[in-house]
């Protein structure tokens, strides 16, 4: 079964461009890179599969020969299919297991330009730190995450949901039965979360607990990776900073916090692993005084989020007992109490906010905090648009509150706000005569609905 990607687009564009180059599909195990490949591999006259980990004898054709002519005879020869330019999608999978195949990836483009080549695989980024002139200039890559929203919502026959939202707007906001309806599947999407498995299960039985018993399985097996570091960190270590994480979401990492009283620089290490598989992606704090936001960051205030919120509640099923008050939270939970306590919400919307970016390159996270002694002032998120900066704010408060959100537009000299939750489309106006610069100028906090942030 194979539902839509956004990265279907990308994947078809790269096989009409005339500056075609190899291809390198990254991302975590099973997020579904294997899968769109195939589903590309079906618009070619031939698609060859060479998967290194189940067939690592096919290792032995890439060592010691960078005769790119030479090793596609042999490939053909064995994959009894014709490997010919234009006509053919070779397909490299689980290549971290190759690393003389990802080497060679650049002659591809030299020898053959012609040949439409695409690698994937699983903690790849391990394999590339070691190959720091890896195909410069030679290679491009794309960069996969699971399902979004958007995804999910084609995967469940509500496609033309996805287009009445994005004709949504802050002036003219959905139909209230529409609003509802996708109030409903995207808490159904919080607790399936986008793991391709696990959304399968839910389509073909609509049944809780049969994605649990994916997301387990998934869970196990980026346990079972850990053995994979061993020589390199402590796999005790891996799962009890991984742990960490899951109940530090939404808040500023404390390191002492992880259980076994190791170092902060091995937990940091730890953290940089997981960061590699794709397993957690790091929220940097940055002071938001403008562009780039990365110029401005303070590296003692980071917060992780977790690849995937239904993998989430299995860390806290398997790891810490139970995860039912979150469910509960989710299913059947007020809006406010799922937006401003279910710190999942904020997870959910960060990654959102990736997923409908190019994936042409690894997007960064940001957030600030105001990191005066006392405060406690925190902006969720900050995105930057039109060459100014944004500040996302994930709440569900009325009017008089986001207090946080107001101070950092008018420390920053900002008219305009976004305000996240399970609320319709609205904006809200105001003026701020505390700020010195725009006093009586309309500032704007704009409501975004969660369910919505593939168009923020």
């Amino acid at each position: 079964m194979y539902f839509k990607r956004n990265i279907d687009h990308y994947l078809l564009e790269w096989k009409n461009s005339q500056r075609r180059k190899p291809l390198l599909v990254r991302g975590a195990r099973q997020v579904g890179k294997s899968s769109s490949i195939r589903h590309l591999g079906e618009s070619f006259d031939y698609f060859v599969e060479i998967n290194f980990e189940t067939r690592p004898e096919y290792r032995q054709i890439f060592i010691d020969n960078k005769n790119v002519i030479d090793i596609v005879s042999r490939l053909s020869l064995l994959a009894g299919i014709p490997i010919v330019e234009n006509k053919t999608l070779l397909f490299l999978d689980e290549v971290q297991s190759c690393p003389e195949a990802l080497h060679c990836l650049w002659a591809f483009k030299e020898d053959m330009p012609n040949l439409h080549v695409v690698a994937a695989g699983s903690l790849l980024e391990f394999t590339l730190k070691k190959m720091p002139s890896f195909g410069v200039g030679r290679i491009r890559s794309v960069f996969m995450y699971p399902m979004s929203f958007d995804e999910f919502l084609y995967a469940s026959g509500c496609g033309h949901w996805v287009e009445a939202k994005s004709k949504a707007t802050y002036s003219s906001p959905l139909p209230p039965e529409l609003h509802d309806a996708l109030v409903r599947e995207f808490r159904s999407f919080l607790i399936v979360g986008g793991m391709p498995a696990s959304v399968i299960a839910w389509i073909e039985s609509h049944d809780y607990l049969q994605c649990s018993e994916e997301l387990e399985d998934i869970q196990q097996t980026y346990y079972d990776d850990f053995a994979k570091y061993a020589e390199k960190i402590d796999p005790q270590l891996l799962r009890n900073t991984l742990r960490s994480v899951v109940m530090q979401i939404g808040s500023k990492f404390v390191y002492s916090k992880v259980d076994g009283g190791y170092r902060t620089e091995d937990v940091k290490r730890a953290l940089q692993m997981l960061s590699d598989a794709g397993i957690v992606k790091v929220v940097q704090h940055s002071a938001g005084n403008g562009l780039p936001l990365g110029a401005e960051i303070n590296c003692k205030y980071k917060k992780y989020n977790y690849l995937d919120s239904g993998l989430l509640l299995r860390v806290l099923d398997l790891e810490l007992g139970s995860s039912q008050p979150l469910t509960e939270m989710i299913l059947i939970g007020a809006a406010e109490e799922l937006v401003n306590k279910g710190k999942v919400t904020e997870m959910v919307a960060g990654w959102e906010i990736l997923k409908s970016l190019s994936p042409r390159t690894s997007h960064d996270l940001y957030y600030w905090e105001n990191t005066s002694e006392g405060a406690t002032s925190e902006v969720d998120y900050l995105i930057s648009r039109d060459m100014i900066v944004i500040p996302v704010e994930v709440k569900a408060g009325v009017t008089g509150k986001m207090k946080s959100l107001r101070l950092f537009m008018r420390r920053k000299h900002l008219l305009l706000g976004k305000r996240c939750s399970l609320e319709n489309f609205g904006v809200i106006e105001f003026t701020d005569s505390s700020d010195d610069v725009h006093p009586e100028i309309l500032k704007r906090i704009q409501i975004h609905p969660l369910y919505c942030l593939s168009t923020l």
